[in-house]
């Protein structure tokens, strides 16, 4: 048993011992959880380092844990700030459920990043104390990026790049702080407050909410397993007067949809007529299975495609770092932007995501990472399958982090998701990947996340769950 799941087990313990003991009881010793759990002394301080962070506990040093005590506060009023702040017109959740931790010993199926096993934690430490010991740590980035990692980016695409089209350069790179920088920025300096974004529908939820912070209107295009209609696309940027279209036509998050060549062709021959932008977000270009499709961004040499390419979910959630590439005018605006949020991007983190990437390891990684994300898709959709014939899968997906399940019409999808967690499994409901109303009832399924042996058991969850929201009255 790994040692997050046995501190996962002996968190959930405490807690309940916790609950049936007064406040202000200590807790017993080290020695004795290791004793009575049979865990490492490493275990026992993790446990108990979540239940400080959960505010369940606190220590007193050279004495012991204790439950913490509540003390009665004098209740404070804060509805002042209902009219100083005005409506937020927020549609998204505050936490959405793909960032939410699991609770205790839930199966997860929710989460948006790789599981710790599917890092390369094996370059990302040693690149983290050799950034530490080099000039970057105390030193000032530039504001566009570290030339070496912009190189990088730079050189990445040009190698996908056909010949006949200029390949861009370190100058059309701009490093962001992770993917959802790059989209607030791009959303800001290519649209604007009040002005029309063509989106897929659905999309990732953190596009959505980038679109809100950005005050710019979303104009939704249905979108499926190959990509969006062309002509949909055309009209719609004719209609509204739109200068963007943000998409992710490789592994697209949460359909996993990869747009065939034709109709990706005419998608950019679209947004071309129409004098706009198209916003790709290659988010999973390192989560590839059995597809390693180039972005659009390698079939364009006029400034039409703005690209985004991030590390944070390949790398580590904690290197984040991501890259902007423009040309143009376009370039320009994002760089203003970005110096007007960021200033820069941590000099530390540039240095560390460009030694992991830059390792002879690197791609023996990227070859392993595909291999385990093959075998744990194929898990998850045989474990539907057997255990779980109400849920539908409409496309396999040839790469990303997740699959898109199709649940009964006649069911209540936040029934289910409640259910589900109740029952000890974690799902996310499909209705925050909607940019408008959602169009059927949907969850996404996430096959990278931890415990992919538990996959079996999470279906037959999933579909009692199912069974319980048709059999209850309306």
């Amino acid at each position: 048993m790994s040692d997050d799941s046995s501190s996962a087990r002996l968190t959930t313990a405490l807690r309940g011992w916790i609950a049936a003991s007064p406040p202000g009881s200590k807790l017993p010793s080290t020695r004795a959880l290791v004793a009575e759990h049979r865990v490492s002394p490493v275990t026992v301080q993790q446990a108990l380092r979540s239940l400080t962070a959960l505010g369940e506990v606190e220590t007193r040093p050279g004495v012991g844990t204790f439950a913490r005590v509540e003390r009665a506060t004098r209740a404070v009023d804060f509805s002042w700030q209902t009219a100083a702040l005005g409506a937020s017109g927020r549609r998204t959740p505050a936490a959405p459920t793909a960032l939410q931790p699991s609770d205790g010993d839930a199966i997860g199926l929710h989460s948006g990043y790789p599981a710790r096993e599917l890092l390369p934690e094996r370059l990302v430490r040693p690149a983290l104390a050799r950034a530490s010991r080099s000039e970057s740590l105390l030193g000032r980035p530039p504001i566009a990026g570290v030339i070496e990692l912009r190189s990088w980016f730079a050189a990445e695409l040009a190698a996908l790049t056909p010949a006949g089209i200029g390949p861009v350069g370190a100058r059309d790179v701009v490093i962001t702080p992770g993917s959802q920088g790059a989209l607030l920025t791009a959303f800001r300096a290519l649209v604007g407050t009040g002005r029309p974004l063509v989106m897929e529908s659905p999309t990732y939820w953190g596009a959505i909410l980038a679109a809100e912070q950005a005050g710019v209107e979303v104009v939704p295009v249905p979108s499926g397993p190959s990509g969006p209609d062309p002509d949909v696309v055309r009209r719609v940027l004719a209609e509204t007067g739109a200068r963007a279209f943000y998409a992710q036509p490789t592994f697209a998050s949460p359909t996993g949809a990869v747009w065939d060549a034709d109709r990706a062709a005419a998608v950019l021959g679209a947004v071309r007529t129409a004098g706009a932008f198209l916003i790709e977000d290659d988010y999973a270009r390192d989560f590839g299975i059995d597809a390693a499709p180039a972005p659009l961004a390698a079939r364009d040499d006029d400034g039409h495609v703005v690209y985004i390419r991030s590390l944070s979910k390949s790398v580590a959630p904690a290197v984040r770092v991501a890259a902007v590439i423009a040309r143009g005018p376009a370039r320009d605006r994002i760089l203003a932007d970005t110096q007007a949020d960021a200033m820069y991007v941590s000099g530390v983190l540039q240095a560390v995501a460009l030694d992991v990437v830059t390792a002879p390891a690197w791609r023996t990684h990227l070859r392993r990472l595909a291999h385990s994300l093959g075998e744990r898709r194929d898990l998850l959709l045989r474990s539907l399958r057997e255990e779980a014939p109400s849920v539908a899968i409409d496309a396999v997906p040839r790469g990303g982090l997740a699959l898109w399940a199709r649940l009964p019409e006649e069911v209540d999808l936040g029934t289910v998701v409640d259910d589900c967690r109740r029952a000890g499994l974690v799902v996310g409901s499909g209705d925050e990947w909607f940019p408008a109303e959602p169009t059927g009832n949907h969850l996404r399924l996430a096959y990278a996340g931890p415990q992919p042996e538990r996959f079996p058991e999470a279906a037959r969850i999933l579909e009692e769950s199912i069974t319980h929201s048709r059999a209850r009255p309306e």
